[in-house]
């Protein structure tokens, strides 16, 4: 079942995906030419906003969760995607050790872990989950509600290598997001690969980085195309030194959301899009939905209540927020079963192998999905996502929407490599 689409589109998005559509064989050709230049991300879970006027990445995860809200349909294009990032990295590997987030008693979270516990094992692997939280201290099962369970073992570390009691694994997949910070014991290991690498944390990574990359790589995706970059990109910047609790820095906040709005205005006036302007300020490291509001007007930053303050003041793991990333706000027109959507998009090495829409009854078509609340309805690819139906109008199609989606997700993968190799502690730097 795919969801059904309700969506407000306009001219150009349809001209985007017939031009997309239209290029096929030179995109396809463009993204096999960077592959070859750049190491893709592990793998990498895109939130992607469609306004009917433009269509753009807003968030890219490094450490997706949410592998279980894909369909099972979509297991063996997870499972080939697996078998060929595995084959790269470590051809003879035999054990896989996965590295969950410590909120262990989150059974939507463990279902995640269970999925990809699932895809490793299906890819030929011994896999086993090893906990670093120091509440595990002995392997636990946790039952889940859908029947699955998982059992949790406390990670071992020798001097040089990481693994469980009697079980020593050649790959460590994290999939948590070190917003705390990296603990020592993911440190100094030499003959392990762990995947993703700790500077793809959110103890060194920044928003403001990654769409730095990205604007880099809409610039020449767009030069290919012959479309303004604009399109597929959000317009962002960055505000460093804040203190929200002592309501400290606000002011330049407030310029920077200004200057923001302004730029955005004068694109929309160049279009002809009667849409109000609005701008999403976030931390600048972090997930989970945290540290985010809506400004539709940079004099609102003025009288910012102190619960407001109170809320962009800390983030996941209660880590405090000096830095945000001011982004364009792109809408979602969107819609499933009537609440406003926003399609997800996951990838593993350099292939899409599905995505979900989130959605979320409460919230409007300028808001944070990612929020209490949210549910999640599969996008279940019919087609792959690399078939669309070339003689489809477009909008009409769901593969050739889903093509489309698939596209940008890649755009902001590629984007993520760029990031990671620039923000890498260990390459070789030459004069």
């Amino acid at each position: 079942m795919v969801p059904h689409l309700v969506t407000a589109l306009t001219g150009p998005i349809n001209e985007l995906e017939q031009r997309i559509l239209d290029s096929m064989p030179a995109i396809e050709r463009w993204f096999r030419l960077e592959w070859m230049e750049h190491t893709p991300p592990f793998y990498t879970s895109v939130d992607i906003r469609n306004a009917g006027f433009k269509l753009a990445p807003v968030d890219t995860n490094l450490y997706p969760g949410g592998w279980n809200n894909l369909t099972t349909e979509m297991l063996p294009l997870a499972v080939q995607a697996a078998m060929a990032a595995i084959e790269k990295i470590c051809p003879e590997a035999r054990n896989l050790l996965i590295i969950p987030e410590n909120h262990t008693r989150n059974t939507f979270y463990l279902a995640n872990v269970v999925q990809l516990q699932r895809i490793f094992n299906m890819a030929g692997l011994n896999v086993r989950v090893g906990s670093i939280s120091p509440e595990v201290k002995k392997p636990t099962t946790i039952e889940l509600p859908n029947g699955d369970s998982v059992t949790l073992e406390p990670v071992v570390r020798t001097k040089r290598r990481l693994g469980l009691k009697d079980f020593d694994p050649c790959t460590i997949l994290l999939n948590n997001d070190l917003s705390a910070g990296a603990p020592g014991i993911l440190e100094d290991i030499h003959e392990q690969y762990l995947l993703p690498p700790l500077h793809a944390g959110w103890t060194v990574r920044r928003k403001s980085n990654h769409f730095k990359a990205y604007e880099e790589v809409s610039k020449r995706f767009g030069k290919m195309l012959g479309i303004d970059p604009w399109l597929i990109h959000p317009l962002f910047t960055h505000c460093e030194d804040l203190d929200f609790a002592e309501g400290v820095g606000i002011d330049r906040l407030q310029a920077s959301v200004d200057g923001l709005l302004t730029k955005v205005r004068r694109k929309y006036k160049e279009y002809g899009i009667n849409e109000k302007p609005f701008a999403i300020v976030k931390a600048n490291n972090g997930t989970y939905g945290m540290g985010i509001m809506t400004v539709r007007d940079a004099k609102e930053l003025e009288d910012l209540g102190r619960r407001a303050r109170n809320k962009m003041a800390v983030v996941k793991e209660g880590q405090p927020v000096h830095d945000v990333i001011v982004q364009e706000g792109v809408l979602t027109m969107e819609r499933v079963h009537e609440a406003v959507a926003e399609p997800v998009v996951y990838m593993m090495d350099r292939y899409v192998v599905g995505g979900f829409y989130r959605m979320h009854a409460e919230r409007g078509t300028d808001e944070n999905l990612n929020a209490p609340g949210a549910s999640y309805v599969p996008l279940a690819f019919e087609h792959s996502t690399h078939l669309p139906q070339p003689g489809a109008r477009p909008g009409v199609s769901a593969p050739n929407r889903f093509y489309m989606y698939g596209v940008l997700g890649r755009l902001a993968m590629l984007a993520a490599s760029y990031e990671l190799e620039a923000t890498n502690p260990d390459a070789e730097v030459y004069e």
